[in-house]
């Protein structure tokens, strides 16, 4: 009989993120597939309670934490200790996690410490012939593959955006407290502050309903044969924070800088997408000055609906590669949707 951990961490706001949910929603799943499985929450953080209260109803047998300033902000040792000791204390077989940063740099050596497995970009968590087993793809999305393991406990590091978020009703839960020895190692590291970026300059939002992807065409010579890169900038920017969109972008405008030709000061490797970057989960996707091939268009495979303006008629995205192709001046587009988009605020 299996038992099934769910592992989360509140956000700064103590409440849990999307990803959170969504890997509590493939963790029910997986439980309810699983004949006799049990399924447990473990939460780490400084207060806890926030978090537990609205997944009260998640169906979990028990609730356990770790909590306290010691646990407020991410830290390797604390970290690592905080979900040994919830592992351990949930006598869990698999280990349900979402990627998010701190649970990527962590649980591969929790899993270690207890002669376990882990798996990371997981997509998918099924059962088959009353066995679990996990799909994740290789090779920049090219191929999928099903993984399954007979060493226990097993981690999963589930990617955002592949399981449906869990919804349900609030309650009151009683959480048992899961203590956890630490010593002066363990707080070797200290957080002095944190330092992030307006929200109005943040272009990376892995929640926002469009991905805008900036090519290399924008940094090119334009029709008067001069290049406006400081234009381009302030209309792309312009445009996000009218729409709230993410911010993509080629490999081949990223690595212009080591060209030593002009780039885009608001983009940088992070925000690259396709075979060689990130592969993005947004509902609607617009290239712009993109030549599409397929090594950017790779990334895309999981937009649901994909747009491009390129004012080459017979560019790649006319080939299949985008549902509508708008064969126009992407300066133009992009001016006059900022235009428009004032008018309406």
């Amino acid at each position: 009989m299996e038992t099934i951990l769910f592992l989360a961490h509140p956000e700064a706001d103590g409440t849990l993120a999307k990803s959170a949910l969504e890997a509590l929603g493939a963790a029910r799943a997986f439980a309810a597939g699983l004949s006799g499985a049990n399924l447990a929450v473990g939460l780490v953080g400084g207060e806890i309670q926030r978090a537990a209260d609205p997944i009260a109803g998640c169906g979990a047998t028990r609730f356990l934490g770790v909590a306290g300033p010691d646990f407020g902000h991410p830290r390797y040792a604390t970290d690592a200790a905080a979900a040994e000791s919830l592992a351990r204390a949930a006598a869990a077989t698999l280990v349900v996690a979402p990627a998010t940063s701190r649970w990527n740099r962590v649980l591969a050596g929790v899993a270690q410490r207890l002669g376990g497995a882990i798996d990371s970009h997981v997509t998918g968590l099924e059962v088959a012939n009353g066995r679990p087993s996990a799909s994740r793809w290789f090779y920049r999305q090219r191929m999928e593959g099903t993984l399954t393991r007979t060493v226990r406990p097993w981690f999963f590091l589930v990617e955002p955006g592949c399981a449906a978020p869990w919804t349900g009703a609030a309650g009151r839960t009683v959480v048992e407290s899961v203590s956890v020895a630490l010593d002066g190692p363990h707080r070797r590291t200290t957080v002095t502050g944190v330092k992030a970026p307006p929200a109005d300059e943040q272009t990376i939002r892995p929640d926002a309903r469009l991905l805008l992807v900036a090519g290399a065409g924008w940094t090119k010579k334009q029709a008067d044969g001069q290049m406006h890169g400081a234009e381009a900038e302030q209309l792309i920017l312009d445009f996000l924070r009218r729409t709230q969109a993410s911010l993509g972008s080629t490999k081949s405008l990223v690595d212009l800088s080591g060209e030593g030709q002009a780039v885009l000061a608001c983009l940088s490797h992070l925000n690259q997408v396709g075979q060689t970057g990130s592969t993005p989960r947004h509902p609607k996707g617009l290239a712009t000055c993109c030549h599409g091939e397929e090594p950017h268009t790779v990334g895309w495979r999981f937009i649901s609906e994909r747009r491009a303006v390129n004012l080459n008629p017979a560019c790649s995205w006319a080939q299949g590669k985008a549902d509508v192709l708008y064969v126009a001046d992407a300066f133009a587009v992009l001016r006059r949707v900022n235009e428009l988009l004032a008018a309406r605020a």
